[in-house]
């Protein structure tokens, strides 16, 4: 595999060509594609020009000429991840505030390729970054657009839109306070190339603000997310019509007032499919604080060193040291337990759910988790493993409107294809260890080797 990879990036690099995937097939593996269709035992996937040509097994499609075997035997095969919550600007540091000074000019050439990188081997193949600076958001783009670095498919908010922001966030958050600064603001992320608005703390502005906010975006084709920390946020981000809400809440509340649960009901009872109101709790990180701190070997795991320098590297770690003493986090161990209650009530009112982490923030690094929230969700949450992965796959292409490129293995559809060996359906935290990613088309990590010569002559 390593000579044949290594033939097709020297002959990228002397005809000055974009590196071009494989004709690839993918060979006995049990196929759990994304849609309601039950697992395909002994599966075959055709890849050709990084689309997936055709789907079958190995009884009822053979592998014609001029495609590579690659046997996924002994392997779950999936549609490639989605982590439909990240922050690639962050890379797990506990303080903030001096992050966004050490390292503003670091980002789009160190920090945001590293972050993707990590996500990418992790087998997250999209994934949406919603909070960044503008310019670096269109600098990072234009990177994976032109083949410079590799990384997942990327769709980014750019910018929170709030009412008041502090000084020391103003790079990364906008202030807006009127409707004629709502609609201009929007446009602005559109005409940058943003997909999504992200809008928190909605609840504080006039009400004709953030209708603006939303129905500009609405207007320009672009998705909405936004905070649900609050019920009011919650109660005024239905009412405008907010796509997709985000996180569980930052209080010891017990659960979320029963007006609020009535008020999501009445919009799910009413949307359609195209109207369906998406929420990312976020919430694996809350639940397993305690577990960290009593046993915090996690952060010691290699995986989110890669593609940082030493001196950041050193400094997260100085950062993290005592996970139990961040002010960060000292209230977690209260909300915690109150976590279960508030995920059983969302189930309850019909929201579809998304597996989104809030990766980058302190101690939630790229490369672990997603496959954490998703362990969580099933072992923990008792949510169907089935319905996590759907909820990882299929059903985020569907919320950015992109399910008939992305989201699924089937005919026509991007190659964006993991592999992962044992059963999945019965221990999804196995999803940890990613056998097989391929994004476009492209090998990048197979039996759990990196194909680093790839990586390093990346748009080269």
């Amino acid at each position: 595999m390593r000579l044949l990879t290594t033939l097709t990036l020297l002959t990228g690099l002397l005809t000055g060509m974009p590196l071009q995937a494989e004709n690839i097939a993918l060979v006995g593996g049990r196929l759990i594609d994304g849609t309601a269709e039950q697992p395909l035992h002994n599966s075959v996937i055709l890849v050709k020009d990084g689309i997936i040509e055709q789907v079958g097994t190995v009884d009822s499609l053979p592998v014609p000429a001029g495609y590579r075997v690659v046997s996924t035997e002994g392997h779950d095969v999936l549609p490639g991840l989605w982590e439909s919550h990240a922050h690639i600007m962050l890379t797990g540091h506990a303080n903030y505030t001096h992050w966004q000074k050490a390292y503003r000019d670091r980002q789009v050439d160190e920090i945001m390729p590293a972050s993707l990188v990590q996500l990418l081997l992790a087998g997250i193949t999209s994934v949406r970054d919603l909070g960044a600076p503008l310019e670096d958001s269109v600098a990072i783009k234009q990177k994976l657009a032109k083949g410079e670095i590799p990384g997942p498919t990327l769709y980014t908010s750019g910018p929170f839109l709030q009412a008041k922001v502090d000084d020391w966030q103003k790079h990364y958050r906008w202030e807006v306070t009127s409707e004629r600064e709502a609609k201009a603001a929007v446009k602005r992320l559109h005409d940058a190339g943003m997909e999504i608005v992200k809008l928190i703390d909605h609840d504080d502005m006039p009400r004709p603000v953030a209708q603006a906010i939303v129905d500009e975006a609405h207007r320009l084709k672009m998705k909405v997310v936004a905070h649900a920390h609050k019920p009011d946020e919650i109660r005024v981000g239905v009412e405008i019509g907010i796509d997709n809400f985000e996180h569980t809440g930052l209080t010891t509340a017990p659960g979320y007032p029963q007006d609020v649960l009535d008020t999501l009901v009445e919009r799910t009872a009413t949307g359609i499919f195209d109207g369906l109101l998406f929420w990312t709790p976020t919430m694996e990180g809350l639940f397993t604080y305690p577990d960290l701190v009593k046993n915090p070997e996690a952060l010691d795991d290699a995986c989110w060193k890669r593609g940082l320098k030493d001196d950041t590297i050193a400094d997260i770690k100085q950062s993290i040291a005592k996970p139990g003493h961040l002010n960060y986090m000292q209230l977690t161990p209260l909300r915690t337990p109150t976590i279960r209650n508030k995920i059983n009530q969302l189930k309850e009112t019909g929201v579809m759910m998304l597996v989104g982490t809030d990766s980058g923030i302190p101690m939630k690094f790229h490369c672990q988790s997603t496959w954490q929230e998703m362990a969580v969700w099933v072992h923990d949450m008792g949510f169907d493993a089935m319905d996590t992965i759907r909820a990882a796959t299929y059903w985020p292409a569907v919320m950015m409107g992109v399910q008939d490129r992305y989201g699924s293995v089937t005919p026509g559809k991007v190659a964006d294809v993991i592999a992962v060996r044992g059963d999945v359906l019965k221990y999804m935290n196995l999803v940890r260890n990613v056998d097989m990613v391929m994004k476009d088309g492209v090998i990048f990590k197979h039996n759990g080797i990196v194909d680093e010569a790839l990586l390093l002559n990346f748009g080269k």
